[in-house]
């Protein structure tokens, strides 16, 4: 089965097919990072402007550089939620008129899902395991039994990792998207030049859950009141200890759900799956095996769309034209080890 996959839930337009959920025939982001630097963080209206422009002709590509004709897919899938919801419509309202004009079955996924399903297009990863979604609007511990089997285990209570990672890039003018900035410069700070705090929440059933914020305010507090062009304050210096601290936060709660699930798997998914910190920290986990999707693969695309769109497509899955999109994650069973 060949699967057309729409990904726009914000500022990527993407479009992949992939066959029988693995096999990527053709893979093609139009990515809007250039025209929302700028404003340092993506405006709305733009992203959903863009997305009606360039949808066509990334479609175009995609099916180019697959070497399939129209009549050759097998289904279309689509993100439908959570993101903004002008540039949702755009995809949603593009894979509805294909499925429509096509005759063929249209399902709409949920993005948080088709995130987790991303390494499982490069690897053969047995269930369950403990999902670690980390993007720059969303951070989620899961206990994953199946694909659409995924139970919250913790959340963040305020901003997402990578939203504090933009938050600070943006304040010290160090560029947009603040991940990969924050990265490169920590890769020749020194990550005890500031001990910057690791928020203790409160006790009891939300136990994996994490805050970011506190440490964000920290940060930018460190720079108001101590930058004065020092190198032991440098760039480098604060990238890296904000870094640190940052996966040091959501490392703890890792490990606590191993111990209190006894689960031996991790699949990390979202944008800051690539960052270099977090990939090292989870793979130094002893006797653990770890998996990521390839860095292409991290940030928001189709194919992760078009793959978990094969899983509910062949499980007899269909949604209805009459599908809407949404800026909210869909309902997640919240479990408790």
């Amino acid at each position: 089965m060949i699967v057309l996959g729409i990904e726009s839930s914000c500022d990527e337009c993407a479009i992949a097919l992939v066959k029988d959920g693995k096999q990527i025939l053709s893979h093609v982001i139009a990515t809007q990072i250039e025209l929302h630097k700028p404003y340092n963080g993506v405006v709305p209206e733009i992203a959903s402007r863009l997305h009606t422009q360039w949808i066509l002709s990334v479609y175009r590509q995609a099916m180019e550089e697959a070497g399939i004709s129209a009549s050759e897919i097998d289904g279309v899938a689509v993100t439908n939620r959570p993101g903004l919801v002008g540039s949702l419509l755009v995809g949603l309202s593009f894979a509805k008129g294909l499925s429509y004009t096509l005759g063929i079955p249209f399902i709409g996924v949920d993005h948080i899902r088709a995130h987790l399903y991303a390494p499982h297009i490069e690897h053969d990863i047995p269930y369950p395991y403990l999902g670690v979604l980390v993007s720059g609007g969303h951070t989620v511990l899961a206990k994953v039994s199946g694909f659409d089997e995924v139970a919250v285990m913790g959340t963040t209570i305020d901003d997402a990792i990578g939203e504090a990672f933009d938050k600070v890039a943006k304040h010290y003018g160090l560029g947009y998207p603040g991940g990969i900035y924050i990265d490169r410069l920590a890769a020749t700070g020194n990550d005890r030049a500031f001990d910057f705090p690791n928020p203790s929440l409160h006790k009891g059933e939300h136990t994996y859950d994490v805050s970011y914020s506190g440490l964000k305010t920290a940060v930018i507090n460190q720079l108001d009141q101590f930058w004065d062009g020092a190198s032991e304050k440098s760039p480098e210096n604060i990238a890296a200890s904000f870094q640190r601290a940052a996966v040091t936060i959501l490392i703890r709660r890792i490990k606590k759900a191993l111990r209190d699930t006894g689960l031996t798997r991790i699949v990390a998914g979202g944008g800051v799956a690539a960052n270099s910190r977090m990939r090292s920290e989870l793979s130094s986990l002893q006797g653990i095996d770890v998996y990521y999707p390839s860095l292409t693969l991290c940030t928001d695309n189709g194919a992760m769309i078009a793959g978990i769109g094969y899983q509910y497509l062949i499980s007899g899955e269909r949604s209805p034209l009459e599908l809407n999109a949404s800026p909210r994650v869909s309902a997640f069973k919240r479990t408790y080890p």
